[in-house]
């Protein structure tokens, strides 16, 4: 009697050591298969034009979708969507709830619409913040 009264205290005692020490059964299982988004080569700065309403830039040159936008390049491939800090990446997957509401917005005829002037990218760059917030865009239509 004493030798299974010591088990007993001997498994309750271990038994949530090991236990904790197995590994947990997954609650879900993730599998994600990412193919490879294929290179965007620019050759210099792009000439860019402003989506009206939206203060979202493109290169009309580039007949790539790809987009300017708060100081970062986004850039959608079959369903997903990759951002860079560069017109040349490197692009990084990015969860679409991140994607700014302004750029998943973008009519589907924004390369039709009216002709917008080209701005040189530097410009767009080094002034994207000020002209937003000033309503520049807006005003230029008046």
């Amino acid at each position: 009697m004493r030798k299974k009264t010591f088990t007993a205290i001997c498994l309750a005692v271990l038994l949530p050591a090991f236990a904790s020490a197995l590994p947990a059964r997954a609650s879900h299982v993730n599998l994600s298969v990412q193919i490879g988004l294929p290179p965007l080569v620019i050759p210099g700065p792009p000439g860019m034009a402003v989506i009206p309403n939206a203060y979202v830039y493109y290169p009309p040159e580039v007949y790539d979708n790809i987009f300017f936008y708060h100081g970062y390049w986004y850039r959608p491939y079959q369903g997903c969507w990759y951002r860079a800090p560069h017109y040349n990446g490197p692009w990084d997957y990015i969860v679409v709830n991140h994607v700014p509401r302004a750029v998943l917005e973008v009519p589907p005829g924004y390369r039709y619409g009216p002709a917008s002037r080209h701005i040189p990218y530097g410009q767009v760059k080094k002034n994207w913040r000020k002209w937003e917030n000033s309503n520049h865009w807006d005003r230029q239509r008046h």
